[in-house]
């Protein structure tokens, strides 16, 4: 036999005797666990049940990475503070809104004929009433705002100053701030919209999974589970969704972060930054 063919018998029992070492290595691991070392390796580098993997830490964010809370709902701060997650805030609406003392604070008596209220809720009063709509309390809607013709606002709102609650538009247990505008056929549930962030028409911040489980969100550090069921958009100061665009359940938005139209968009964007899907439009020939 030349050299190089029994360099190559060689080789090959090393490998072969490799396999065999691994092989046996999981039988030791499997039927006798309490050796500690096998074919000169300790068990412990490959049993999990001695060497567990490390917990992972704890990812999260803080609501002062999106938001800052504006002094005209400066009687919530309590319930909103920075150092606290973001959709923390989302679970905090009703306890807001709990701590109102509603008996100091009246409803308007210039309500328009069309527009049904129901519960405890207040209108500043500055804030343009539409015509017709539905809102139901708890609600707290402050100075400017502009309610358009019929919007359907359904409990546990809390709204800033200079807010546009646009035309055929559906709040639920959401926090707008001020300036934040909703002038056209959007759904906002279960969210967070930060000073002057605005949704397109038909932009929709989804608030419910398919699989009806716990909705968790993905931040710069990685993916956080929440404890929430129901959670839509947290979309920070000045960023914007476009038109006919769906947020979601979960989605965080940076700010100044902004979604093109037509997107389903899901994660976290990054402040500062445009979400596009580039389309190949073809131009034809219309056939006579």
């Amino acid at each position: 036999m030349c050299r190089e063919s029994a360099d190559l018998a060689r080789h090959q029992q090393y490998r072969l005797k490799n396999r065999l070492l691994a092989a046996s290595d999981w039988h030791e691991l499997l039927f006798f666990p309490g050796r500690k070392y096998r074919y000169g390796r300790r068990q412990t580098d490959f049993d999990p049940r001695l060497n567990p993997k490390p917990a992972l830490p704890v990812l999260t964010m803080l609501a002062s990475e999106l938001f800052t809370l504006p002094p005209s709902l400066a009687s919530f701060a309590t319930f909103f503070a920075p150092d606290v997650a973001p959709w923390v805030w989302v679970e905090r609406i009703a306890a807001a809104l709990e701590s109102v003392s509603w008996k100091d604070f009246p409803l308007r008596k210039d309500l328009p004929p069309g527009l049904h209220i129901e519960g405890r809720v207040y209108l500043h009063p500055t804030v343009k009433l539409p015509p017709y709509g539905v809102i139901q309390g708890p609600v707290w809607i402050g100075a400017q705002c502009d309610l358009r013709p019929g919007v359907f606002i359904r409990g546990n709102v809390i709204v800033g100053e200079r807010v546009v609650m646009g035309n055929s538009c559906e709040y639920k247990n959401c926090l707008l701030l001020n300036g934040a505008q909703t002038p056209h056929y959007n759904y906002v549930g279960d969210s967070v919209l930060g000073q002057r962030a605005h949704l397109g028409a038909g932009a929709i911040c989804a608030n419910l999974r398919l699989d009806r489980k716990n909705v968790p969100v993905q931040t710069p550090a990685g993916r956080v589970a929440t404890p929430l069921r129901k959670l839509g958009a947290l979309m920070g100061d000045d960023s914007e969704a476009g038109c006919n665009s769906v947020l979601q359940p979960g989605v965080i938005l940076g700010r100044r972060a902004a979604i093109l139209p037509g997107i389903a968009f899901n994660g976290y964007l990054p402040p500062n930054t445009l979400a596009a899907v580039r389309t190949e439009i073809r131009h034809l020939p219309r056939p006579e």
